[in-house]
């Protein structure tokens, strides 16, 4: 393990690089096995004296391990940095706050860019396939080597919020509270639909080497741009976009021509050139892969309540957004009526925003107003104070 030192004397930051002996394998769904393994990870505040204290938030599709801290590669916040510090919803004052880089990951944690101990080059395809619950048991391997037993909560957004209903299905002995953001218990055939054309784009892609584009020395930088592109357009709603770009032109004219004629056009283009500056291209094939691998209710006799009979100790707080089209209000309610179904307690809101999936990244007052009252009031109840 390597140390970090402090954002600043408000947020104490710690964290860097968990590695797992050889006789610690993380054993995955397909079979397969992962050592020695690796996870990436950073902290904010203090575990307390009886360990009480842990909050586990787990990163989206394309997060990493830096939740409030500057990114080491772009230099932009963290991706989450409106909800984590002092007097936020996640505060270093009174949490421990663990954010981790999934396996499968790019940011440190093993995947496809690291280096197979077999062969001594990158694993690239060779790695095996990963699922949301393979992200967790690496997840759960860090908290009890930490020392943790029980996380006072997990809390995510999209896959994040994936990983926590993966939590309370096969760890409801190590939660006390759950909070799930804008996710669902299964990936739609649509969003499945999504995920193969970006990952047909990075396959496509020349430069993409049947993914042993490192040791070529080269990058389907191409084709990951589309793909990102791609999914961006289902980050965000149909009438944000309109607010945003409307048909709003680059310059005076049409070029007759390509080029992004339209502000909508250019955005895209640059999120998708940003992108590739901080992310591999396999590791967005596998992490999307694990997504569309998911379904909770499909690893419980096709019941999604069955999943969490064991949580009925947990208390959930499931979120969505009304704009959201990724994973609609409907499919958030089907988790609710599922945690009521087995008997657990569960609140549920649906924040009113026209600003898509994208908007629990952004400053919205319910979001901060929900979450910290939950927070609190589970706080109460675990006697944090």
């Amino acid at each position: 393990m390597t140390a970090q030192a402090p954002i600043s004397g408000e947020i104490e930051r710690g964290g860097g690089t968990w590695r797992f002996a050889a006789n610690q394998p993380l054993r995955l769904d397909s079979g397969a096995t992962l050592a020695p393994l690796e996870v990436a990870y950073e902290t904010y505040g203090k575990l307390n004296a009886g360990k009480t204290n842990a909050v586990l938030v787990c990163h989206a599709l394309t997060g990493d391990q830096h939740l409030a801290s500057n990114h080491p590669i772009t230099g932009k916040p963290g991706w989450w940095d409106l909800y984590v510090g002092p007097g936020r919803p996640l505060d270093p004052a009174r949490h421990f706050i663990i954010c981790t880089n999934v396996v499968g990951g790019c940011m440190g944690t093993t995947g496809p860019a690291s280096t197979d101990p077999r062969s001594g080059a990158a694993y690239g395809l060779t790695f095996p396939v990963i699922t949301i619950a393979d992200m967790v048991r690496a997840q759960a391997m860090l908290i009890e080597a930490m020392g943790i037993e029980t996380l006072f909560a997990a809390v995510g957004g999209s896959m994040g919020g994936m990983q926590v209903l993966q939590w309370a299905a096969d760890y409801p002995e190590k939660l006390f509270s759950a909070v799930c953001i804008a996710a669902a218990a299964r990936h739609s055939a649509q969003n499945i639909a999504f995920h193969e054309v970006g990952r047909q784009a990075i396959m496509a892609d020349p430069n993409w080497c049947g993914g042993a584009y490192l040791a070529a020395g080269l990058r389907p930088d191409k084709g990951l741009a589309v793909a990102r592109m791609a999914a961006h357009i289902t980050y965000l709603s149909e009438s944000a976009l309109q607010r945003k770009f409307g048909r709003e032109l680059q310059r005076d004219g049409l070029s007759w021509g390509f080029d992004a004629d339209f502000q909508v056009e250019s955005y895209l283009r640059h999120q998708g050139a940003s992108f590739v500056d901080r992310f591999d291209a396999n590791s967005y094939l596998y992490i999307t892969r694990a997504l569309d691998y998911f379904d909770l209710a499909g690893q419980h006799g096709g019941v999604l309540a069955n999943a969490f009979q064991r949580a009925r100790h947990v208390k959930f707080c499931v979120l969505s957004f009304s704009s959201d089209w990724l994973y609609p209000t409907s499919e958030s309610r089907d988790v609710v009526r599922a945690l009521n179904g087995a008997g657990c307690r569960a609140s549920f809101a649906e924040i009113e925003t026209d600003k898509g999936h994208d908007a629990f990244f952004l400053d919205d007052p319910q979001l901060h107003q929900t979450l910290h009252g939950f927070l609190a009031a589970q706080a109460q109840a675990r006697g944090l104070g």
